[in-house]
């Protein structure tokens, strides 16, 4: 069983996120720590300038709502975290800050673009210190 479990959710697919939390369900027990994240991509200076001031702030604060009823519908134990940044990286951050065990994460199918650039799936594979279960 594993004790801290990071379960990254892109809002935009958000129909994976049961599959997701219920294999961090089964694979940590009742008694595992599980975070549930969202990374927002940074904003360019020159793009936030021209945003009404609070958009982001309200963006997110729309996020953590929805990462809370995901994880209310799941029954899943799990704390919601935003951050700001590339995915990859953040994902990657919020293991080493909690000291994870397990990350879950869904991937896509992948395309021509991927094989040049690498999906956010494959570069928490390929960069994580701990485990990775990839949900497909």
């Amino acid at each position: 069983m594993y004790n801290t479990i990071i379960v990254p959710i892109d809002l935009s697919h958000e129909e994976r996120a049961s599959h997701m939390l219920e294999a961090a369900k089964r694979l940590g027990g009742s008694s595992a720590k599980v975070y549930v994240l969202n990374v927002f991509d940074d904003v360019p200076g020159y793009v936030a300038a021209e945003l009404p001031a609070d958009i982001i702030e309200n963006s997110k604060s729309a996020s953590m709502q929805r990462l809370a009823a995901i994880v209310a519908e799941s029954g899943v134990n799990a704390e919601a975290v935003i951050r700001t940044g590339q995915p990859a990286r953040g994902i990657l951050d919020l293991a080493e800050d909690v000291k994870a065990d397990l990350i879950v994460i869904a991937s896509h199918k992948p395309g021509f673009q991927d094989y040049l650039l690498g999906s956010t799936a494959s570069r928490v594979v390929r960069h994580a210190t701990c485990p990775v279960f990839v949900i497909r």
